[in-house]
């Protein structure tokens, strides 16, 4: 069997010419030109991957920052009720965790998401154990969020 009869005829070496692009066909070129591509394209998805993940935070961003509004008005339309119940005291108590509730807001729709996880960062650093309180009050809520969720498919 001669190179004849493996390689067409445009791709069968002269008799004493060298192989052009040796590194290339040899296996140390073509490992070379393999990982290469495996780089490029694993740069190519990461990126993807982080302007998809940029979207995703956008969106969840002006999500909560238009939960956080409606519970701001939650607060300031009881606040009304709680000063005819409890007494304007409470009621101003109500006011003021509405206008909290509102700032943050703010704060959330004006900060970029680098911003944001920036400062989450450095409140868990400050405050750990308030931290903890938070994750752990807000991870009840999502299950009875979720658990209401479920009921209602049900019925």
């Amino acid at each position: 069997m001669t190179d004849a009869d493996v390689l067409p005829a445009a791709q069968t070496p002269h008799a004493g010419e060298p192989l052009k692009n040796a590194a290339d066909i040899g296996p140390s070129g073509a490992t070379a030109t393999a990982r290469q591509a495996i780089r490029d394209n694993a740069g190519k998805l990461g990126q993807q991957a982080t302007d998809k993940l940029r979207v995703v935070a956008d969106d969840g961003k002006a999500r909560a920052g238009g939960a956080l509004d409606q519970v701001a008005q939650l607060l300031t339309d009881a606040a009304d009720q709680v000063d005819g119940k409890l007494g304007e005291q409470y009621g101003r108590y109500a006011r003021d965790a509405a206008g909290q509730v509102q700032n943050f807001a703010e704060t959330v729709r004006n900060k970029d998401v680098n911003e944001l996880i920036d400062d989450a960062r450095r409140f868990v650093r400050a405050s750990p154990a308030v931290a903890v309180g938070i994750a752990a009050a807000l991870g009840f809520a999502a299950a009875r969020v979720i658990q209401a969720g479920v009921d209602d498919a049900r019925a």
